[in-house]
């Protein structure tokens, strides 16, 4: 049996929710009711603290491949002291909800909810995820409106109690840039109308992503895999894997006053915590080569390449981790090389993956081509 959920009591006596209960969408208020409740169940969520730091150690095999790199962590120290916190972040990879929760309780700062796609609650990790880390399950893409109301009366009402981390895109980039981002959850912390909420925007950028020759492949996300498939999928790609983790928190946007009613308020807002997420994105050697590889080139006409390349990004004033086009060559072509995605040979460099490189390009895409108007 399941403890008493209080964020849960809270949620069915809200006004919108109590309306919608009555009857509604062409449902009786049985059926209504019956719906609710089970969203509900679904959604209930328990963080243990005391168990959180355990998880380094069963995806220790894993982990210790990375290495965690917090930048600006003081941002985002400051924000929690004041009162409750949102954090929107890109999304690279799986290795993001484990990544970027301990980042921040390296920094010594309190462990948010996460919100993460359901699928990523099956089998073992989703008891991890249910009953330790505190993930809130999301179901994307979900039209049903009994779904929609509970999950934004859940949200507004969590924010009064915890933290909340999700990710505006959705989920993974499978094509390597950074997506348009979705308002859903966003609004819903709106509309928790809590004094003094803050949202940090914050980028997490690798050196190499884990499942890069995966999502590279599909380049639009088809169909959802099981869960346990795609952990299959990442302890294969982790041989001989290492990488750096950068994750960037920049400076906490006031939500104050920001009415969740107004839908053009709300996508201004949307496109501007998409906009800060992008600037921090910390540049890594193997994106900028990526971003100046061509089929075929020597070292010299790389060079003068990737020199473009990081003239752009400056003009941008670009997160960058490097400073010249040697230091890029001398970084990248490595772990590009031992991950078979380039082939240096006698000094010119050949492309073996074009479209895993395609995939580290365009997560500069939004650095290096002027913003759509669409977007």
């Amino acid at each position: 049996m399941t403890r008493p959920d209080t964020i849960a009591e809270a949620v069915l006596a809200r006004e919108d929710v109590a309306r919608f209960l009555e009857g509604s969408h062409g449902l009786s208020s049985a059926a209504a009711r019956t719906k609710v409740l089970a969203y509900l169940d679904e959604l209930q969520t328990t963080q243990r603290y005391e168990l959180y730091r355990a998880l380094e150690y069963p995806l220790y095999p894993i982990l210790r491949k990375i290495e965690r790199v917090g930048e600006h962590q003081q941002l985002a120290v400051d924000a929690v002291k004041k009162g409750r916190v949102v954090y929107a972040s890109n999304h690279r990879s799986h290795i993001d909800y484990l990544v970027e929760p301990l980042v921040l309780d390296d920094a010594g700062i309190r462990p948010p909810i996460i919100a993460a796609g359901i699928n990523l609650f099956g089998g073992p990790l989703g008891l991890i995820h249910k009953h330790v880390t505190g993930a809130l399950p999301i179901r994307r893409n979900m039209k049903d409106p009994a779904y929609l109301i509970t999950l934004k009366a859940y949200v507004s009402e969590l924010l009064h109690k915890h933290d909340l981390f999700f990710y505006p895109e959705g989920g993974r980039s499978y094509s390597g840039e950074l997506k348009p981002a979705k308002s859903g959850l966003l609004n819903a912390a709106l509309d928790a109308r809590v004094p003094g909420l803050k949202l940090v925007p914050v980028a997490v950028a690798y050196d190499l992503v884990l499942e890069d020759h995966v999502i590279a492949k599909q380049k639009v996300k088809r169909s959802q895999k099981a869960f346990s498939r795609e952990i299959a999928e990442l302890v294969r790609y982790a041989v001989g894997y290492r990488s750096r983790a950068f994750v960037t928190f920049g400076k906490p946007i006031s939500l104050d006053g920001i009415d969740p009613e107004s839908k053009k308020t709300v996508m201004d807002l949307t496109r501007h915590v998409r906009s800060e997420i992008g600037k921090q994105y910390k540049v890594l050697p193997t994106a900028v080569l990526a971003a100046a590889m061509k089929p075929s080139a020597t070292r010299a006409e790389l060079k003068g390449r990737v020199e473009g390349v990081l003239e752009t990004l400056r003009s941008v004033n670009a997160n960058l981790s490097v400073s010249s086009a040697e230091e890029v060559l001398d970084a990248a072509t490595e772990p590009l090389a031992t991950r078979n995605i380039i082939v240096v040979e006698h000094g010119r460099y050949r492309v073996r993956e074009r479209n895993v490189l395609r995939y580290y390009a365009r997560s500069l895409s939004h650095l290096l081509s002027p913003p759509s108007s669409t977007h």
